[in-house]
């Protein structure tokens, strides 16, 4: 048989097998049901409900190590089950695991009737209210914060406006200079930034205007869009990969469950966050306003961990690395991971490496105060 002909019947035997494999996966989306793919599972407690958002009590894991508790805050864009997706690729579990007294406020899943709600509302409304909840049900005069991504800007906000209220605070993968991406040499890094500022903020004001809301699956196009081959191929290369290993299966349709699972974005504030931030990059110039009052990031006076990932197209390195000049506490640690945006998260290997360096700062910080008082 000629080199030819045996490279001819290679290929007819892996399409055959990949056949056989698709159909294999096949019948086994089609067998699985919505039940079998829980993610963000890990047992919490409803302490206060206001409008749609929730704030929550996650239950311990291991004896108490640390004094003070943590408040975790997601973005509006994605929901916070992206950091409980399961229980050996949970941010949220390993940190209790580490024995932090961890709560957490989930934004819910808004609507038109949300048409109107502002960054301010988010901030110097549910957030302070949150705050103010957990410093009465634990008796601690200050928390700490711990922001992921757009939940990180709203977090920082509030460290900047209500500094006598916050011990600490964690930031990972959240932008404040949202234009530092412009210098940024990695080609592949800044796109939405791009695509942001390349929107007449007229569009803007007309989408929102038309839905009432940012629409949650026309953000998950435009993520789409960001990884256009990975996107095409997903469902015919990484599902053949995993169909033989039924841990890698469900891993796989949890991380798409969390795909499908993107929220509308409250018109107003998206109007800010596209504009105002993206497009007009106030909060690193100190002239992003809310509640009346502008937000210094000179008036954070807390300490700062800001961990990053370094081969985050989303949010490059640099749009996060500006915090540090910008801060008033002298107390600002950097901690650079491996990884994406989502892979920092859900990676075996970095998820790892996230929760212990968060750990082990907090550790020391408390340790550090409780020697004070």
């Amino acid at each position: 048989m000629s080199n030819q002909e045996n490279k001819a019947s290679r290929f007819v035997r892996d399409m055959a097998a990949n056949t056989e494999k698709m159909l294999r996966a096949t019948e086994l989306i089609a067998r699985t049901r919505d039940e079998d793919v829980n993610i963000g599972t890990t047992p919490k407690r409803l302490v206060m409900r206001r409008d749609k958002v929730e704030l929550f009590h996650y239950e311990p894991m291991a004896e108490a190590t640390a004094r003070t508790p943590v408040l975790l805050a997601y973005g509006l864009i994605g929901r916070y089950t992206m950091a409980d997706l399961q229980p050996d690729r949970s941010l949220v579990r390993s940190l209790l695991s580490k024995g932090l007294d961890l709560w957490l406020i989930d934004w819910g899943q808004p609507g038109r009737t949300e048409r109107w709600l502002t960054i301010d509302d988010y901030v110097d409304d549910y957030i302070d209210a949150a705050v103010d909840r957990i410093r009465r049900d634990t008796g601690h005069d200050r928390v700490t914060l711990l922001g992921i991504c757009e939940g990180g800007v709203f977090t920082t906000c509030y460290a900047a406006l209500h500094p006598e209220k916050v011990q600490n605070l964690v930031l990972t993968i959240t932008p404040i200079d949202f234009h530092a991406d412009v210098k940024d040499e990695a080609a592949h890094h800044g796109f939405l930034n791009i695509w942001t500022r390349s929107l007449d903020p007229e569009d803007i004001d007309k989408l929102v205007d038309t839905y009432g809301v940012l629409p949650g699956e026309f953000m998950s196009s435009v993520f789409s869009m960001m990884t256009p081959m990975r996107s095409l191929t997903k469902y015919n290369v990484d599902l053949i990969d995993v169909v033989d290993d039924e841990a890698k299966f469900m891993n796989f349709l949890r991380m798409e469950k969390w795909l499908a699972d993107r929220p509308h974005h409250p018109g107003e504030a998206a109007k800010q966050w596209l504009k105002e931030l993206y497009q007009e990059n106030r909060l690193v110039h100190g002239n992003f306003v809310l509640s009346g009052r502008s937000v210094d990031l000179g008036s954070i006076t807390a300490p700062v961990l800001n961990v990053f990932a370094l081969d985050d197209h989303i949010i490059p390195p640099d749009c996060s690395r500006t915090l540090g000049a910008k801060i008033g506490s002298n107390d600002y640690t950097e901690i650079p991971l491996p990884g994406g945006h989502v892979g920092l998260f859900v990676s075996s290997k970095s998820q790892g490496k996230l929760s212990q360096s968060i750990a082990d700062w907090l550790l020391a910080r408390d340790a550090t105060f409780a020697s004070k008082a």
